[in-house]
């Protein structure tokens, strides 16, 4: 039986306004039947603080520290918490939400979605599993998070290895469009990342810097062989294809692709308006 091809993008370093208005793009064009579904990987430069759809600044984050450490800031279009986008590899995944793979609850779409990564995971030789809160008091952190850190909390279908969240993702419905997108942890600098929040006090910080390491881990901390970027794409590459069942076609954005991008960019996401005001 053939499998169906969706695009894929590697589209490297980009800004952070750059990553998000490409999300944005890839959203509409599959919306209006311009582009098939799409599987893209991405970096960062400069590294870049991206915060939830829902997320409040002014409360949440230490912008002084986020300038400090030279680095980008940009609110997503989805939900969740604040992620520092350094040593990772991002994926983002677009889908029509009328895709007979996709289910109809955000649940259990963000899991067929993650099974890619999963599967991912596995080829580089880790044990991951998808973690489902049991307790009435895990289900009910996931409705009032505690922490402005997108690694903090549990999450149903999240990604663990050996206990702990080894990638963290995100996704919105616009249009018809699925987006997902998340990021997957290389290595993390947990000083810088919780440098970059708002917290009552230096205790209070300290307690949940402490409480973090037990639920959140980076690949190259469980590993003996450090697995680089390049050996984490061809990994969840080949794990989208075979979690999903299709089949990857590598695509180049035109220039007139391009110049769209760009504008959405400037207009939306280098827009204070649209940063910092919720």
């Amino acid at each position: 039986m053939t499998k169906e091809v969706w695009r894929f993008i590697d589209s490297g370093e980009g800004s952070p306004s750059f990553n998000m208005a490409l999300d944005e793009a890839l959203l509409d064009w599959n919306s209006e039947g311009k582009m098939p579904p799409v599987i893209r990987f991405y970096g960062w430069n400069p590294a870049t603080l991206s915060i939830g759809y829902f997320q409040k600044v002014e409360k949440e984050i230490n912008m002084e520290a986020v300038k400090q450490h030279g680095l980008g800031f940009v609110r997503r279009p989805t939900g969740g918490r604040g992620v520092l986008h350094e040593h990772e590899l991002t994926y983002s995944v677009i889908v029509p939400e009328s895709h007979p793979e996709m289910p109809n609850t955000v649940t259990e779409a963000y899991r067929v979605i993650s099974e890619g990564i999963l599967k991912g995971f596995h080829a580089l030789g880790m044990e991951a599993y998808f973690a489902v809160p049991k307790t009435a008091e895990e289900r009910d952190s996931l409705k009032n998070p505690r922490s402005a850190v997108c690694f903090d909390a549990p999450s149903w279908y999240e990604l663990v290895v050996e206990g702990r969240k080894v990638a963290g993702s995100a996704q919105t419905r616009q249009k018809g469009v699925i987006l997902q997108h998340g990021s997957i942890l290389l290595d993390l600098d947990e000083d810088k990342l919780f440098s970059l929040f708002k917290y009552p006090n230096e205790r209070v910080k300290e307690r949940m810097q402490k409480a973090f390491k037990n639920k959140a881990v980076a690949m190259n901390e469980l590993t003996a062989e450090n697995i680089t970027l390049g050996q984490a794409k061809t990994a969840f590459k080949k794990g989208f294809e075979e979690g999903l069942n299709i089949e990857l076609e590598p695509y180049k954005l035109t220039d007139e692709e391009m110049a769209y991008v760009q504008k959405i960019a400037k207009e939306r996401y280098e827009n204070d308006d649209w940063n910092y005001k919720r």
